[in-house]
């Protein structure tokens, strides 16, 4: 059952993970484009910094989640090393609610505000603006999924020695 769930969890994960990457992909393409474009010629694509704004938001609410599921973010240990190995296991499964609690926040409040805001319209594209705050809620998801199947035991990490250290030569 374990093995079934991680496997769906990590198809899903891989779509979401590459549609990050494809956003930041094109993002820099198309602000490539529009700096040349400006200088060269003097002319901008009228959609370009909207898509752009749109793009840069969306990869980086993904990128929140994933970093949540590589457990990328901030910890203090120097201090928590001090308390016994069961104070610490606590510690993180209470750290794991919160993480899991923010993630219902996303899911909740970023709803209620894509749906206020898909009212009214972005003014290059047209797009509904509530697009642009849609991927709150996604995120919350991912967060919720992520910390679920990491206090259920599943680890959710996959790619392994990311430091935030240059390793030394």
């Amino acid at each position: 059952m374990k093995k079934a769930l991680k496997r769906l969890a990590i198809a899903i994960d891989s779509l979401f993970e590459n549609f990050a990457l494809i956003a930041i992909a094109s993002m820099a393409i198309i602000v490539a484009v529009q700096v040349i474009t400006r200088k060269l010629f003097n002319f901008v694509f009228f959609w370009s910094e909207e898509v752009t704004l749109l793009l840069m938001v969306w990869f980086s609410f993904m990128g929140i989640a994933i970093g949540f599921r590589e457990k990328l973010h901030l910890a203090m240990d120097s201090f928590t090393k001090l308390f016994p190995k069961r104070f610490n296991q606590m510690l993180d499964k209470l750290i794991s609610v919160c993480i899991f609690a923010f993630g219902l926040y996303l899911v909740i409040n970023g709803w209620q505000f894509t749906v206020l805001m898909s009212e009214s319209t972005l003014p290059a594209t047209k797009l509904p603006n509530g697009i642009l705050y849609l991927v709150m809620p996604i995120t919350g998801v991912m967060i919720c999924v992520y910390t679920f199947l990491q206090l259920i035991g599943i680890e959710t990490i996959r790619h392994d020695n990311i430091d935030e250290e240059v390793p030394k030569s």
